[in-house]
């Protein structure tokens, strides 16, 4: 019984630490939202840079819950 209910907290643990990851992201694309941008159209560089962070912020929140 004592195994069952360890294993319930951590599964709990281990779903909010992916719903707060989630929400990290969330708003930090927001905030990216609410800054304007510099130019009418960025260029693909740019668009990869902004890609590229996102997917590391993405990793980072997690590794920081899961850690």
């Amino acid at each position: 019984m004592q195994s069952h209910t360890s294993a319930s907290a951590s599964s709990l643990r281990e779903d909010l630490s992916d719903y707060v990851a989630h929400l990290q992201l969330h708003m930090a694309l927001q905030a990216r939202n609410l800054v304007p941008s510099l130019k009418n159209s960025p260029d693909s560089r740019e668009q990869l840079l902004q890609q590229t962070q996102a997917t590391f912020e993405k990793h980072i929140s997690r590794q920081s819950y899961l850690g």
